[in-house]
């Protein structure tokens, strides 16, 4: 038994009305709240899913440099900061900036040797997401007159 199946056994839902996009299901809903409909009976479904990759921008070996210098500026700030925390006096604060600075540098060559490696296989950034063809508002059985007659429908 999958986790949907054993949230939704007890409860039929029926199709109130199908959208073309998400934000219209959510302002169905959110308008079905304002007038008081106990929302927890209320689903959206996504029918017709598909995967999209927006590309965002190419990756060079440059750039995978400057964003590996960044997170190993960041880790070598971490590491400072909890090794530092043991050191007396102003110490400290010389072993925090060593720390991001030599994290800076071993996070943009191995940003570097990373992208290198793929041999330009994949040189772009993307963000991944599913997206649906259209999106149905379900509600409970019993509660579907009065979501029809709140919903205008």
């Amino acid at each position: 038994m999958t986790f949907a199946t054993a949230t939704m056994t007890a409860t039929d839902y029926r199709p109130l009305v199908e959208l073309s996009t998400y934000r219209e299901a959510q302002s169905l809903v959110d308008h079905l709240s304002d007038r008081g409909f106990p929302v927890g009976q209320v689903r959206i479904v996504g029918t017709g899913l598909r995967s999209v990759e927006q590309v965002t921008n190419r990756v060079t070996k440059g750039s995978a440099a400057l964003r590996g210098a960044g997170a190993g500026a960041w880790f070598g700030l971490l590491m400072g900061l909890l090794i530092g925390i043991f050191l007396p006096g102003a110490a400290w604060l010389s072993l925090l900036l060593l720390a991001a600075v030599l994290g800076a540098a071993w996070g943009a060559l191995f940003g570097f040797l990373a992208h290198w490696a793929t041999r330009g296989e994949r040189d772009f950034a993307s963000v991944k997401g599913l997206e649906a063809a259209t999106y149905e508002v379900q509600v409970a059985g019993p509660e579907l007159a009065r979501a029809r007659q709140l919903a205008g429908l």
